[in-house]
């Protein structure tokens, strides 16, 4: 029995000897006597911050475009989305989407074909990479709420890469059993969008393409109103497991374990985590899925549906993209539509608009802060 003992020990100790027993760094994010702070394993925050550095030699050192210059419009035919920049500032952020998305060996013609125009619509890649201009502008523009003035560019979900590393499409599920069993109930399956975990293993469909609630945790004692089901709580923490991973963070980031539901008592990243998880369905909605027809076969899902965004996409495990390090802010081409110069009157004529008119902001269109009684 001694020598059983022993052997128990001594593999024991070797199957711990194979665990990693780090230093850790902790950082307090609640209030204070909570236990809110989160827990770091330097070893592995090292390797994330040194992918999320940005390699010099692949952006191109270009200079701010001149504020003068004729009109893009009066030298390129065909552009739709850039037509209030001037050629310099429109050559500059051409050059910059070949750095930042297009593969090494296709620059310019990863996009536009030789021998052809350059107006001409005949890739893919350019019909979809007009359509991406607009929603990077559309990001930087109205939805402050989330990216504050960090903003993005194309590199914040390329990162280098024709095609982002961190997407999804609709998870097709296991085939379905036969017998008494009939499915698995969309869970049971161990799948890396919810870490092998056996909750429901889309957490994306539900909460970042539709619309369906969030918190599921009643405010009262049961029965009150109160008609979500152990399911919907599952499906519930499958999105938070995937924004968990996605960020780098444990839950004690955006909320106080005291009380999970309680809005006063979060952290501020909880309000900007609820209009990410909105941001990412205006874009899933209204830009990706409406590209479904212009990708190729070969470019989309299992069940036929585009690549669309996840907290992933942007973070790639980071609490914030590129660790908080702005690359918009060098360029004003991507924060949004310039106000375009109003065409000179005819001799004699009143001008059409007042002076001012153009210049009038767009109003955000980015839902109103939560409340404590809405759901994350």
């Amino acid at each position: 029995m001694k020598k059983l003992i022993t052997m128990a020990g001594v593999a024991a100790l070797a199957l711990l000897a194979g665990c990693e027993r780090p230093p850790v760094t902790t950082v307090q994010y609640g209030y204070r006597g909570t236990g809110s702070e989160l827990v770091y394993n330097p070893r592995t925050l090292a390797q994330t911050y040194a992918q999320h550095q940005l390699p010099a030699q692949s952006f191109p050192a270009a200079p701010a475009g001149d504020e003068g210059g004729p009109n893009v419009t009066q030298v390129y035919q065909n552009v739709q989305v850039l037509k209030d920049l001037n050629v310099a500032e429109f050559t500059r952020v051409m050059l910059a989407i070949t750095a930042w998305v297009a593969p090494p060996d296709k620059s310019c013609t990863y996009c536009h074909v030789p021998g052809e125009e350059m107006s001409s619509d005949t890739l893919y890649t350019k019909k979809v990479a007009r359509k991406m201009l607009e929603m990077t502008r559309h990001v930087n523009s109205q939805w402050k709420t989330h990216v504050k003035e960090t903003g993005v560019t194309c590199y914040t979900c390329h990162a280098g890469n024709a095609i982002p590393q961190y997407t999804w499409f609709t998870d097709p599920g296991p085939r379905k059993e036969t017998g008494f069993i009939a499915t698995r109930a969309e869970q049971n399956v161990p799948a890396e969008s919810v870490a092998l975990s056996t909750l429901p293993y889309d957490p994306f469909t539900p909460f970042l393409l539709k619309n369906y609630p969030i918190r599921i945790q009643g405010a009262g004692a049961l029965p009150a109103g109160n008609i979500r089901s152990i399911k919907e709580t599952e499906w519930t923490y499958s999105l938070m497991v995937h924004m968990s991973r996605s960020l780098g963070v444990g839950c004690e980031f955006c909320h106080n374990s005291r009380s999970w539901q309680s809005w006063p008592e979060s952290t501020p990243q909880r309000a900007t985590a609820w209009y990410g998880i909105r941001m990412a369905r205006d874009l899933n909605n209204a830009y990706l899925v409406p590209l479904t027809a212009t990708f190729p076969a070969n470019r989309l899902g299992p069940l036929g549906d585009v690549a669309k965004v996840n907290c992933s996409t942007c973070h790639r495990g980071a609490y914030k993209p590129l660790f908080g390090v702005s690359m918009a802010k060098d360029y004003p081409e991507l924060q949004g539509a310039k106000a375009m110069p109003a065409a000179a009157p005819a001799d004699g004529a009143a001008p059409a608009t007042a002076p001012d008119a153009a210049a009038t902001p767009v109003a955000a269109t980015t839902p109103a802060a939560p409340a404590a009684a809405k759901a994350m």
